[in-house]
């Protein structure tokens, strides 16, 4: 190892000692025969002096704030009068007796904890605004409420499944991100808008509890609770009914809380019905938070409608995605538009974090679920012909969740975005700034891939 000590673990108990420390320069100021470096890492922070006399009294002049070093030197109590307390190592400090420099920092694009610095330029040295305390304590805190909610699932005795990446091309859902394929010419994969298919199948599997941190893709519009690329916490169960899954995710999200931020959530969660959300607040994420008195009110909204009219394409769509159960009394009528569903959101300070449902397991309801979405039996064969199948196979009554692990986070942590969240986000308009993508590709591999671009509307705009 590089060094005998993280900077957390420095304090009064090492007085005395000889360490062996590595960070980045946080701080620099000379006083005359002494050079005072602050030291960071991931740890901490440690106030380092190097006195003239010493052999790298000449490097330490040379350094530059962020620059990556390694000191070499003994812990000593602070003089009465200079102890920090805003440091955990305030009342030590480390004299140095050697300094190596394993990578000196050029001028810097601006100052790392600079809170006035345009999100544009933080996002195109993205490796250097992840460095400032704003971001070490935000994905600090998202790898945290991970690992705790894969904790409490695991101890529910969930079976953490992977699924594809690449898959294929649905309806009903947003616009997916299409991959062509190289080895079947005319071919495309899509990418996963979120895993329900599989997560659905894993059940007719019979894992009977399935969890997973998924990647999911849609090709939208971006804002600030919004990505092309996102990581939902998504979950199936066998054998429940509505309260059953409910009932655990609450569970889950209390215990996130404590584990996380120390917080204990009052339960149950409030329950509103999606009529009752309308007509009270006019949205279907209310906030709660004046009502309660609560910088996180949690509520239910439960009973939404299975169908909606779609003007445009002059036939039903489902509000939240076909595979929804819609309540039987109602969905067996000449008005789908009055049929409710076995769906629920679950809404925090008035954005919905996540959202599940019971879903469709007998083979005949959901063929007549498409029969009101107006997809024909040969469309439905071409597009879910697996899925079908698989019901037809014995599948039990199953329903999940998905819970939207950016957002989650950033309410929790009270960030203004998703951004702020994520390590390495794509810009308002889904751009990359840092890698400048998306970008251009050569004719070689578009003609790998058996694809020839029409530009024309391109140039013609330029």
């Amino acid at each position: 190892m590089l060094r005998s000590h993280n900077l957390g673990e420095v304090n009064e108990g090492l007085i005395g000692k000889k360490v062996e420390l590595c960070g980045w320069v946080d701080t620099i100021r000379e006083h005359g025969s002494l050079i005072f470096i602050d030291i960071r890492d991931k740890y901490g922070k440690v106030q380092t002096i190097i006195h003239k006399k010493k052999g790298d009294f000449s490097k330490a002049k040379d350094l530059t704030l962020e620059s990556s070093i390694k000191v070499v030197g003994e812990v000593k109590a602070r003089p009465e009068g200079t102890i920090n307390e805003n440091m955990a190592s305030g009342k030590v400090e480390v004299s140095i007796n050697s300094l190596e420099i394993f990578n000196k920092c050029p001028p810097l694009p601006f100052q790392i904890n600079d809170t006035t610095v345009t999100e544009e330029v933080r996002l195109k040295t993205r490796f250097l605004d992840l460095r400032s305390r704003r971001m070490q304590k935000s994905i600090a805190l998202r790898s945290d409420l991970i690992l705790n909610i894969l904790d409490f699932f695991r101890f529910e005795g969930f079976t953490y499944i992977e699924t594809p990446i690449l898959g294929k091309s649905t309806p009903e859902g947003a616009r997916d991100f299409i991959v062509p394929s190289r080895k079947h010419p005319g071919g495309f994969y899509a990418l996963p808008q979120s895993p329900q298919l599989f997560k659905q199948l894993s059940q007719v599997a019979g894992f009977d509890k399935y969890i997973q941190v998924a990647r999911c893709f849609r090709d939208e519009d971006s804002r600030k609770d919004r990505q092309p690329e996102f990581t939902q916490i998504d979950l199936e169960m066998s054998f429940v009914e509505q309260e059953d899954v409910m009932e655990v995710l609450e569970r889950m999200v209390v215990y996130a809380f404590e584990k996380t931020l120390g917080i204990r959530l009052k339960t149950p969660f409030k329950r509103i019905s999606y009529d009752e959300a309308m007509k009270k607040y006019g949205r279907d994420n209310p906030d709660l938070r004046k009502e309660t008195g609560e910088e996180f009110a949690f509520c239910w909204v439960v009973d939404f409608p299975a169908f909606e009219w779609n003007e445009d394409e002059k036939r039903y769509k489902s509000v939240h995605h076909p595979f929804t159960q819609p309540k039987p009394d109602e969905f067996y009528t000449n008005h789908p538009e009055k049929a409710k569903s076995f769906a629920y959101d679950l809404v925090l300070n008035g954005s919905e974090i996540g959202g599940g449902s019971i879903r469709i397991h007998e083979g005949e309801m959901q063929k007549k679920v498409f029969d009101i979405l107006n997809i024909s039996s040969n469309e439905a064969k071409k597009k879910f012909g697996f899925l079908l199948e698989a019901l037809s196979y014995g599948a039990p009554p199953h329903g999940g969740f998905a819970l939207g692990l950016d957002r989650f986070a950033q309410l929790m942590i009270g960030r203004e975005n998703i951004r702020e969240v994520i390590a390495f986000p794509k810009n308002s308009e889904a751009y990359d700034l840092m890698l400048n993508a998306p970008s251009e590709i050569s004719e070689e591999q578009l003609k790998e891939v058996s694809i020839k671009l029409d530009l024309s509307e391109k140039k013609d705009k330029k």
